[in-house]
């Protein structure tokens, strides 16, 4: 089976509506697609009205996390969970306070590139996200809508880089209490590309311990920004604490040009390894 369990739509900072999402993903021919969106479930039920016959679909979300070890600063990092209630108070109560975050640090970043002339505005902003969570991505792509820059890649690389003037931090929740709350509400939790070092710093090996004694289940060793040698390293490291290795694309349409469906895949064994952890819900198929 070609297995996709890392992909974004326009709930969040995709470009293709969960519906197209779905579509594009039976025609890429995959067999198993996750809707991921950071920190929202607000997709799954579009993606499940428009599902291809013979596409499984796994319902899950991106969550936006901190590690913070003793007397270090805190790192960023995201947790992928899988088919977790949706109805758990813990986790909706979390995600709230995600979705009002967010939404403060985009009106807090177009403010700043209004101020200094930038040719965008929040209404637009909001529209490019399409009901869903306001990002970053929306504050790039109307840049780009504007004729600022060529791509939101080279927005990320340049007015909205971490270093910038323009940057405003967000708030993330801690990762080992993320990881217990996904777990309560009966999902399966996944380090999201724990060495994509490119997009700033990483947690160390130990880090990683420490979140699988929390109860961490599975690492993404195949990911777009792992080269051969982080794969490896995952690999030897996800042995090692029992954890269940993944692969996926983290396509997000236009947006991430290099990120196509399927380009890295989750495994059968790995796939089927997840499932039985049980889950509180099931994937959706035929």
């Amino acid at each position: 089976m070609l297995i996709d369990l890392h992909a974004h739509s326009t709930a969040s900072d995709g470009t293709d509506d969960p519906g197209a999402l779905v579509r594009a993903a039976a025609a890429a021919g995959l067999d198993v697609i996750a809707i991921t969106d950071h920190d929202t479930t607000a997709g799954w039920a579009s993606a499940l009205a428009a599902r291809p016959a013979g596409l499984t679909v796994v319902r899950g979300a991106e969550f936006s996390c901190v590690y913070e070890a003793p007397g270090a600063h805190g790192v960023n990092l995201h947790l992928l969970g899988y088919l977790f209630d949706p109805a758990h108070p813990g986790l909706l109560a979390e995600q709230g306070k995600q979705h009002d975050a967010r939404t403060a640090r985009a009106r807090r970043m177009v403010a700043r590139l209004v101020a200094d002339g930038y040719p965008i505005s929040w209404q637009q902003v909001e529209e490019l996200a399409a009901g869903g969570p306001v990002g970053r991505p929306h504050v790039a792509r109307a840049l780009v809508q504007a004729g600022v820059a060529p791509s939101v890649d080279a927005v990320f690389a340049d007015l909205l880089a971490h270093t910038s003037t323009y940057h405003v931090g967000k708030r993330n929740t801690d990762v080992l209490e993320m990881i217990r709350l996904i777990r309560d509400a009966g999902g399966v939790t996944v380090f999201a590309h724990p060495l994509a070092w490119r997009r700033g710093p990483v947690v160390d090996d130990a880090a990683i311990r420490t979140m699988t004694e929390a109860g961490l289940q599975g690492i993404e060793r195949d990911h777009p920004d792992h080269d051969a040698e982080s794969r490896a390293h995952i690999a030897a490291l996800g042995g090692e604490l029992g954890l269940v290795l993944t692969g996926a694309s983290d396509y997000h349409g236009s947006n991430k040009t290099h990120n196509d469906l399927g380009i890295c895949t989750t495994s059968t064994e790995s796939y089927e390894a997840l499932l039985a952890f049980g889950t509180a819900l099931p994937p959706v198929s035929d």
